[in-house]
């Protein structure tokens, strides 16, 4: 699972530019804002059709200019696939594959699967539970696309159920209206919550024995679930119970004007040697954790699809000591990777490795005293 070459056009600081990969280790070296994370950023747009960066498709597109395009050489295994997106300053996205037009992005299937680790993650665990239920919610929809779309369904009619109970109507017409929500949440909640629940004792099991390589067997991580989603032997029980609370509970939520039970509201709480990282940790305890996390989605992906996904690491290797640093590089070996370095003796420890090095300035990729695209006859 590979991105062979892809080609920009006003993508960010990007005018115009193509660039053949190696199929092992990319070494992308530039100084600040020179268009290095402006790369990630289209690979894994190539993967999801979204930005991990922004939500607003039209901060992509090059300054002053109405539109941009992004197009992808993907192998998959024996697959060859061109993946092409196009983003308009005012109107939706377009994306095609293999030259057939997707009606949108959730259509998106290029099999193509990234993990990517950026300093922002830390949010992962310094901030919200959002941030955390936005994780679980990214990591499991590449494994299970329809994962994705029960979540849709699922906050499209939290919405209108919150509507509702901020709408101030009679209490008898009320309850039979909210009926039809409650029915379509205990449903679609109990699968998502079901879902996140086997991912999260997935990602402790992998979790557990990385953290423990990365830290020498000085540390000991667990992670446990929170949820008020209720309990049950099997799928239907969970959900009957669900469907009770909500309606136990509406007069309740009435009052507070939204739902107050389901998926929405879950957490998962990481912690070191018994102690919460969230609040106990130190930064470099916080980052490692996020680094054990990500590794741990990569050999997770591996064991559900048969495949190794791109592994894109941004800014990292700067913040990781010698030991973190050879403990990441030995997954290289299976793994086509990207990173991102400000300085090139930051990679002396992959000198073992097949590795390309590209050198990145003011949205060009040099190589040599040449342009990527010179030396593509591009």
């Amino acid at each position: 699972m590979i991105i062979k070459g892809i080609r920009l056009i006003n993508f960010r600081n990007y005018s115009s530019m193509s660039a053949s990969f190696g199929s092992g280790v990319n070494i992308l070296v530039g100084k600040n804002a020179q268009g290095k994370t402006n790369l990630l950023e289209a690979i894994y747009m190539c993967s999801t059709g979204r930005s991990f960066r922004t939500l607003r498709d039209k901060e992509i597109i090059s300054f002053g200019k109405k539109e941009a395009y992004i197009g992808a050489e993907l192998s998959i295994g024996e697959l060859e696939k061109f993946t092409e997106i196009k983003l308009e300053s005012d109107k939706p996205k377009r994306i095609r594959m293999n030259k057939v037009e997707m009606k949108s992005y959730k259509e998106l299937n290029t099999g193509l699967k990234v993990v990517v680790f950026f300093p922002d993650d830390l949010k992962l665990v310094k901030e919200g539970p959002g941030n955390r239920r936005n994780y679980l919610d990214s990591s499991i929809s590449q494994i299970k696309p329809v994962y994705h779309h029960n979540l849709s369904r699922y906050y499209k009619a939290l919405i209108q159920r919150n509507n509702l109970l901020k709408s101030r109507r009679l209490l008898s017409e009320l309850s039979e209206l909210l009926e039809v929500f409650d029915v379509q949440l205990a449903k679609l909640g109990t699968l998502i919550s079901m879902e996140r629940e086997q991912y999260i004792k997935k990602i402790k099991r992998e979790a557990r024995d990385i953290h423990f390589q990365i830290t020498s067997g000085k540390e000991e991580l667990d992670i446990k679930y929170n949820t008020n989603v209720p309990e049950g032997d099997s799928l239907l029980v969970i959900e009957e119970k669900y469907l009770d609370q909500l309606r136990r509970g509406r007069s309740r939520d009435i009052e507070i004007g939204s739902t107050s039970l389901g998926p929405h509201r879950d957490d998962f709480n990481p912690s070191i040697n018994g102690k919460d990282l969230r609040i106990f940790g130190s930064q470099g305890q916080q980052r490692t954790l996020v680094l054990t996390l990500k590794l741990s989605e990569v050999k997770i992906l591996k064991k559900e699809t048969g495949y190794y996904p791109v592994l894109l690491l941004d800014d990292v290797y700067s913040e990781l000591d010698e030991d973190r640093r050879g403990f990441l590089t030995g997954l290289f070996s299976e793994t086509q990777t990207f990173i991102t370095v400000t300085d090139a003796v930051e990679t002396d420890s992959l000198k073992a490795f097949n590795k390309t090095i590209f050198h990145v300035r003011e949205g060009c990729l040099y190589n040599g005293n040449k342009t990527w695209r010179e030396l593509n006859g591009d």
